[in-house]
């Protein structure tokens, strides 16, 4: 029997794609399911769902722009130059009576690079796993310091008249729950006083963890929006528990009295000044023209721009 190149071509994808096709069936984990439908691929909710487990956070880490939609924060102008003066890594530590390395360090804790600055110089500046000095890496809670800098800027330009001024002031969506009458001050402090237990047990999901779903793996809500409905269990200023909303809600601020975006603001008062060397930027928690910077955690930088802004802070500003 004589068979055509195409028939032999279409035999042979046949077999090798069926077992493929059956293995690899996109299933929502169970917390994922229901709700409001998403427009957000089930292919790329499950990686979102899966981006902080350590076997694949080394790469999902440094490749936020392939999961999220992005805002850009630009540099321009000037670079401030780091004065180099590397050395190599070899001290060791002891830890529950071994001694280690800082080879075994780097390869127990998942890192993909790490820059240690002394007296204003980078003295070691490590990467691995496939990164490089333009590789962008997800700040995660290091965004909490970036929005502080920018509510100081906004301070210092008249934006905002006084940390002690009511947040509901500059965001009246806010009155009427537990952020009405909590000063600026206060959310900075993460003493809110709001109901918003920081546990992202994802399998019984709370308040936070449901959030995190919603927002940042479905992107069927803003993440500060919740917000405006969560209760108060402490008076405002006289308990600190640490919570990424009260963050999302000074984002929200930056937005409002700024009359742009959170990325926008971030490269006009930060930024540029700064004289990073790459541009940065925020994951959204929706689409172009729905979305929200993720100001709680989302900032994304290069390792030296990260650098930069340390020894900015260390130098008072």
């Amino acid at each position: 029997m004589s068979w055509t190149r195409s028939r032999w071509f279409a035999a042979f994808f046949a077999f090798t794609m069926a077992p493929v096709a059956g293995f690899a069936q996109q299933v929502l984990p169970e917390p994922l399911r229901g709700g409001p439908p998403s427009q957000v691929p089930i292919a790329v909710q499950i990686l979102r769902w899966h981006m902080l487990d350590n076997n694949v956070s080394s790469l999902m880490f440094r490749s936020m722009d392939r999961l999220f939609t992005t805002r850009t924060v630009a540099r321009s102008g000037p670079i401030w130059q780091l004065p180099q003066d590397s050395h190599p890594l070899d001290v060791d530590y002891s830890w529950k009576g071994q001694r280690y390395t800082a080879q075994q360090f780097l390869d127990r804790t998942y890192t993909n690079a790490l820059l240690v600055m002394k007296d204003g110089r980078i003295v070691s500046e490590i990467y691995r796993n496939g990164t490089n000095e333009h590789s962008r890496f997800i700040g995660w809670s290091m965004t909490k310091s970036v929005t502080s800098v920018l509510v100081g800027c906004a301070l210092a330009q008249g934006r905002i008249d006084s940390l002690d001024t009511p947040i509901s002031r500059y965001l009246p969506e806010l009155k009427g729950g537990g952020y009405d009458g909590v000063t600026i001050r206060q959310v900075m402090q993460m003493r809110s006083g709001v109901d918003y237990e920081e546990r992202y047990d994802f399998d019984h999901p709370g308040r936070a963890a449901s959030n995190h779903i919603a927002a940042l793996i479905k992107n069927n809500a803003r993440f500060a929006d919740v917000a405006r409905t969560l209760p108060r269990i402490h008076a405002p200023g006289t308990f600190f528990q640490y919570k990424t909303i009260d963050t999302a809600v000074l984002g929200w601020l930056i937005e409002r009295v700024t009359h742009g975006s959170v990325a926008a603001y971030t490269a006009s008062c930060l930024w540029e000044p700064l004289g990073a060397e790459a541009d940065a930027y925020y994951i959204m928690d929706g689409p172009p023209g729905v979305g929200r910077e993720f100001s709680g955690a989302g900032f994304n930088a290069s390792l030296r721009d990260f650098a930069r802004f340390g020894q900015m802070v260390l130098n008072g500003g």
